[in-house]
């Protein structure tokens, strides 16, 4: 056992958020702390690390045990580089270097004896104390966890305070994940990263010794990495084995079982009252009447409560303007700031409908390239072109600060919903978890996840048809997510989006754009065609270099003697070769995959495509606009869905002969 909350209470103002909540957090296991939003996820966080104060019961440690904390929001000062506050951050290794820094001294000045004796051993014990800890290694570890995270190399020596928010976050982080305490605590820790750092830290925490509790909205990253799940529920705390798709699953089944339980418990308390009631008067049945009111006392007391429902809103989103087919166009679009080269000949056009998440490594410039879409900035040279009738809405996390303090929440509505009364402006407001009175509130007391859904809402009353949306999650928690997705889902207009939300990014996107090297390469399909297709490049990249590795390394390979005419082999060119074979091995493994995926798409959607052909025949179906409508969109889209398809079936279909 590394820690124990146990039996912890807390109260705000007279309001219970848990009770009894116990949770006991072991070496090598990593919990998700699950719940709704207000639930008090944050605060049980607070309370295990020791900055707040629980009502009742209490948090206890394994003996010197170490603890880290990573909090929503952090601000760095001073005139450290990035990299050595990350060094700085490992305490412990740099007080057994100053020790050994110290006796070294030390022990220069001294006589040789019985002191010197002692010095020296001292001395032995701390070397290997710094050897045990990392400290030979400390640099290297740093520089690894800052590259995972999306810092490049010449930022290392850059200072932290000149980093904006976000990054400096990230340096937070990355002084955690080197301490590497024994446990670590983090508040959504994937805010503020891409999505290729959010991988990284996947890996890192999946494979952590010690004990992780954290907070997150992001379902993907849960699955990836945790191996518990804590869900406050009801002023409880209950436990699940498993990631969060096991959890979904473990507590809907839980549900049913309370759900038939409750209704047994009600059932008997129906009868033995029918009883009761017929019977109170009969002397005769005087003994078997008092049994019964003693039985329905004893099941009212144990009568299942059942886990409050969240039920999701349904709110249909006003159509936003039709527009051109073409909704934006670059040409030739070049982007220097300064010295710096972000794009150069850069070429992208976007079409109606298009659904886009910009992805790659942070730096390479999906927010340049989102600004540029959006006239945030100017090109240094090219041409940006936007189609008839296309506006656009641009949402990042400066959009929060556009709020007014002062107004109240449907105050804010009121200013962009002319027109709409009360109860329409509370339903939309509703549908991202504003509730009750939660629309009187000021914007001042708002939470930074309650300002995030506001300025949402402001934008979705009237959507523009082309939204820009850049890390519209962070903030936000799951049931608010859950808001957005169904949102831009059913949105007819265009998206382009930036989000480290994996399961987001999986369930809105059409089409993906990689952003890397200056380029902008465009993947015409989902998110899960995109990794298949990043797969195999990045296989077929390895593959390459093992051979440049082999050529490089044994140049006249070829032209040596061969012993007993048999090829002998360094073992770095086994090892070389080796990957090769795991590489082709993973790229065959994944177009597998991906065929079966795209088999499995094709057929419904042919089958779907030719409902419609006919369908689209009846005089019926013309003489209902609205169903007419809906039935043109899913026409139009999978028209464009099979060809696309198809050819990658295809192009499978032959990469799959030539590999076997």
């Amino acid at each position: 056992m590394i820690a124990l909350a146990d039996k912890i209470e807390k109260s705000f103002g007279g309001r219970v958020l848990y009770s009894g909540a116990t949770l006991q957090l072991n070496a090598g296991e990593r919990w998700a702390l699950v719940g709704p939003n207000g639930a008090g996820k944050t605060t049980l966080l607070r309370i295990i690390m020791g900055l707040e104060s629980a009502d009742e019961g209490t948090v206890t440690f394994a003996r010197d045990t170490t603890l880290g904390y990573l909090e929503q929001e952090t601000k760095l000062a001073g005139n450290k580089t990035a990299l050595q506050e990350v060094l700085d951050s490992a305490v412990e290794i740099r007080e057994v270097e100053r020790l050994i820094t110290e006796l070294e001294h030390a022990i220069s000045q001294s006589d040789e004896g019985e002191e010197q004796e002692r010095m020296l051993e001292r001395y032995g014990h701390a070397q290997d104390r710094f050897d045990r800890l990392g400290g030979y290694e400390l640099n290297a570890r740093a520089r690894a966890i800052l590259s995972g995270l999306g810092f490049p190399i010449e930022d290392f020596d850059k200072p932290a305070k000149d980093f904006s928010g976000g990054w400096q976050m990230r340096i937070a982080l990355s002084k955690l994940l080197l301490r590497h305490p024994d446990l670590l605590l983090l508040d959504e820790p994937t805010n503020h990263l891409d999505l290729e750092s959010v991988q990284w830290l996947e890996q890192f925490l999946a494979s952590y010794d010690g004990a992780v509790l954290l907070v997150s909205h992001d379902r993907t990253f849960m699955d990836a990495c945790v191996s518990h799940v804590a869900s406050l529920e009801n002023k409880r705390l209950y436990t699940y084995s498993g990631n969060y798709s096991s959890y979904l699953k473990q507590r809907e089944d839980n549900l049913e079982q309370l759900k038939a339980k409750r209704a047994a418990q009600e059932r008997d308390i129906v009868h033995m009252e029918v009883f009761i009631e017929r019977f109170r008067y009969k002397p005769t049945k005087a003994k078997q009447v008092q049994e019964r009111v003693k039985r329905v006392e004893r099941i009212k007391e144990e009568l299942v409560v059942l886990p409050e429902s969240h039920q999701a809103m349904h709110f249909r989103f006003p159509e936003p303007p039709r527009t051109g087919d073409m909704v934006v166009s670059l040409e030739g679009v070049s982007k220097h700031f300064g010295s710096n080269r972000v794009y150069d000949d850069l070429n992208l056009t976007l079409y109606r409908g298009d659904h886009v998440a910009l992805v790659g490594p942070n730096g390479a410039g999906k927010s340049t390239l989102m600004k540029l879409i959006g006239e945030a900035i100017a090109p240094t040279a090219g041409k940006i072109e936007l189609g008839k009738n296309v506006t656009h809405a641009y949402y990042a996390q400066h959009q929060l600060e556009t709020l007014n303090p002062a107004n109240t929440v449907i105050g804010e509505m009121d200013e962009v919903a002319p027109g709409w009364t009360s109860s329409e402006e509370r339903r939309l407001l509703g549908a991202f978890l504003f509730h009750g009175d939660d629309v009187l509130k000021r914007v001042s007391v708002l939470s930074g996840g309650e300002r995030a859904r506001l300025a949402l809402a402001k934008m979705l009353v009237a959507p523009d048809p082309l939204l820009l949306l850049d890390e519209p999650t962070n903030h936000l928690d799951i049931d608010s997510v859950d808001v957005l997705e169904r949102a831009l889902k059913d949105f007819s207009g265009t998206i382009v989006l930036i989000s480290h939300d994996e399961h987001l990014v999986r369930a809105i996107s059409n089409k993906i754009v990689d952003v890397r090297d200056h380029k902008a390469t465009v993947y015409a399909g989902d998110y899960e065609y995109y990794a298949y297709k990043r797969a195999q490049i990045e296989a077929e990249q390895q593959e390459a270099q093992g051979a440049a590795y082999v050529a490089a390394t044994r140049p006249n390979a070829t032209a040596e003697p061969k012993p007993e005419g048999r090829n002998v082999k360094t073992r770095e060119q086994r090892r070389a070769e080796a990957e090769a074979r795991q590489a082709r091995s993973r790229a065959l493994a994944s177009t597998k995959r991906r065929l079966a995926e795209v088999e499995a798409a094709l057929a419904p959607a042919q089958k779907r495509y030719a409902e419609l052909m006919e369908l689209m025949a009846s005089e019926e179906l013309y003489n209902d606009a609205a169903a007419f409508d809906r039935a043109m969109k899913e026409y139009t889209s999978l028209s464009k869905k099979i060809p696309l398809l198809e050819e990658e079936w295809l192009e499978l279909t032959e990469k799959m002969e030539a590999d076997v």
